[in-house]
């Protein structure tokens, strides 16, 4: 043990959805009786105030980005001599980036440890008030390249749809891509552009998803805005009319299939959200 009453190893701690009254105690127990804490940047990020609050709830703290993370020699050099937490929004094990840690850890005999977190992935589902049983696979939007910009998230939109499935959509946080600069999330009307235009790069090939003979901005979709704090919003309408709502930090939105008669009454109930 060591002077903080913690092994030596890496805690990988979850902060919740953003909102750090969501956080555990046991969670805020684990940080601050970590020795150093580092607080990761780039996969899910805190709202600014939460950030500003985040020293008085575990002590202090320094950020962590990607070439750190995904080159850890030195954060796991650390983690054999003395407790090191690395905070994350959200649930520690939800990013590929996290599962290799935990094998990096296994390899190099180091103490690991994941202390859970909520997701604002769960939140949004059941703020949603569809049925969680019927979403399929959730796809993250990212940001265009250059020319570069992947059509994979809506075809597996499009076959959730066919399946009768909902699906939760991510928007991308970081338009460099790079992971080392503090990240700008996407906004709606960002979001639902490269959703139209990655519908006419599919239509070019000739779809067959049944769901593209509408215009994407004619779908329906529900907006789901800086989840767990006081400014939460969850508005229902069609794409082109989420397009239009500029308030608010950090989005998802979910793309419905076909609802059933309560989902359809808790989707009329959301569109004056």
């Amino acid at each position: 043990m060591t002077e903080t009453g913690l092994p030596a190893g890496l805690w990988l701690v979850g902060l919740g959805p953003g909102n750090l009254d969501y956080m555990s105690k046991y969670a805020s127990d684990i940080a601050k009786s970590c020795s150093r804490r580092y607080l990761e940047g780039y996969t899910a990020i805190l709202p600014p105030k939460q950030e500003e609050r985040l020293e008085s709830v575990i002590g202090k703290w320094e950020r962590m980005m990607r070439p750190d993370i995904e080159n850890p020699d030195e954060l796991l050099k650390m983690a054999k001599e003395i407790p090191v937490a690395l905070l994350i929004v959200g649930d520690p094990m939800q990013a590929t980036t996290h599962v290799d840690l935990e094998a990096r850890c296994d390899e190099l005999g180091i103490n690991f440890n994941v202390v859970p977190g909520i997701t604002a992935t769960a939140l949004a589902v059941s703020l949603s008030g569809l049925q969680s049983y019927r979403f399929g696979r959730q796809v993250t939007i990212p940001f265009s390249y250059g020319e570069y910009l992947p059509h994979s998230p809506l075809e597996m939109i499009c076959k959730n749809y066919e399946n009768k499935l909902h699906t939760l959509v991510l928007l991308d946080l970081d338009p460099t891509g790079m992971g080392v600069v503090n990240p700008t999330p996407m906004k709606p009307a960002e979001a639902i552009a490269l959703l139209t235009k990655m519908a006419n790069k599919i239509l070019q090939e000739t779809s067959t998803f049944e769901i593209l003979k509408k215009p994407v901005d004619e779908w329906n979709g529900i907006l789901l805005t800086d989840i767990s704090m006081e400014e939460e919003k969850v508005r229902a309408g069609n794409l082109s009319q989420l397009s239009k709502l500029k308030d608010g930090w950090i989005h998802c939105m979910i793309i419905p299939s076909d609802m059933n008669d309560n989902e359809l009454e808790a989707f009329e109930r959301r569109k004056n959200g």
